[in-house]
């Protein structure tokens, strides 16, 4: 629990409501902001806690009160969640009912058969953990990461539930689950009286897998959507334009989602013709697929990424022409699957 005082240095911009749009998550009373802010990479213990610090801060003042985390967020693991925990305690820990903050569990976390997967072992004691490094006494939204084939829908879902009714969470969430899984998983909290929130899916350009019946399932049962990736990594972004940069998340050999052979020479074409259509509206390119991304009606949110306060400001400059000709909708579509 939240037990040092806060930072009296950092007092939140009064006016971060403001220019914040923020939508209606399904049918629940829960209004996202239309960007959120993750903590999967450089929140952890080897990057500078001043920076976590300053970026955090940054967004909480542009409106996004929306932060999501995971257990395994590092690196190392559970290192993004303790990196929160300080935050909270240093300087949010006034402003926590204004912030909306989840956590998830599903992906490897621990050694052995129980530190990974849907069981109701494994979810109940990694929330538990989680709440420990953050020092919180409930998140907004717990989800499970990931569909586990290992273990019956109805175990998993019956371990969120009772993260929801012994207070550790207010809400339900999945993540990575398919149109039929999330189908699945809707009927049965609903049964359980814990209906599910929101779902968070992998969306952007170049990965629009969602639009196969997952968007549908949600429209139907009411359920929101905060995607993740909308930037492809940071292939949306103009530091492709020429190839892969030096320094770059597809540079690295220790990252596992954007791989160099991804890059290819067609798809960089393509980055190349959609940079032109964002310039034509006076955007960058990062700004133009948020804009794309946060158009279908299921869509509530949208993750960003940042290492700086810059690329922040970046994002969210984005939300000041979220609107497209149905021309340019077209334009993308054909660049997209030429």
């Amino acid at each position: 629990m939240i037990t040092h005082q806060p930072n009296p240095h950092y007092i939140a911009d009064t006016g971060r409501y403001e220019n914040m749009p923020y939508k209606r998550c399904g049918n629940s009373g829960i209004r996202l902001p239309r960007l959120s802010l993750g903590l999967w990479q450089n929140f952890g213990e080897v990057d500078a806690f001043s920076n976590a610090q300053s970026m955090v801060h940054r967004a909480f003042d542009l409106g996004i009160n929306h932060f999501d985390l995971a257990n395994n967020y590092g690196p190392p693991y559970g290192s993004a969640e303790s990196t929160f925990g300080k935050l909270m305690q240093k300087s949010l820990a006034p402003y926590r009912d204004e912030l909306l903050i989840s956590s998830k569990a599903g992906y490897d976390m621990w050694p052995g058969p129980h530190g990974i997967g849907g069981s109701r072992k494994y979810l109940i004691s990694s929330c538990d953990q989680s709440l420990k490094r953050t020092g919180l006494d409930y998140f907004d939204v717990f989800y499970s990461h990931c569909f586990d084939p290992d273990t019956p829908l109805e175990e998993t879902m019956q371990a969120l539930d009772y993260i929801v009714r012994s207070g550790r969470a207010l809400y339900v969430g999945v993540s990575n689950y398919s149109a039929e899984q999330t189908k699945q998983a809707i009927t049965i909290l609903r049964d359980l009286g814990s209906p599910l929130l929101v779902h968070q899916p992998r969306y952007n350009m170049f990965d629009r897998w969602i639009e196969d019946g997952l968007t549908q399932v949600l429209e139907d049962n009411g359920v929101g959507s905060v995607v993740f990736s909308p930037l492809a990594q940071g292939f949306l972004t103009n530091k492709y334009l020429t190839g892969i940069p030096d320094g770059s998340r597809a540079a690295r050999s220790e990252q596992i989602h954007l791989q160099a052979d991804q890059i290819t020479q067609d798809k960089i074409a393509k980055v190349q013709r959609l940079s032109l259509i964002a310039e034509d509206r006076g955007q960058s390119l990062a700004q133009l697929a948020l804009a794309w991304v946060l158009q279908p009606t299921s869509v509530t949110s949208a993750i960003i990424g940042a290492s700086k306060v810059s690329q922040i400001e970046d994002c969210v400059a984005a939300l000041d022409n979220l609107q497209f000709s149905a021309e340019q909708l077209a334009q993308i579509d054909q660049i997209l699957v030429a």
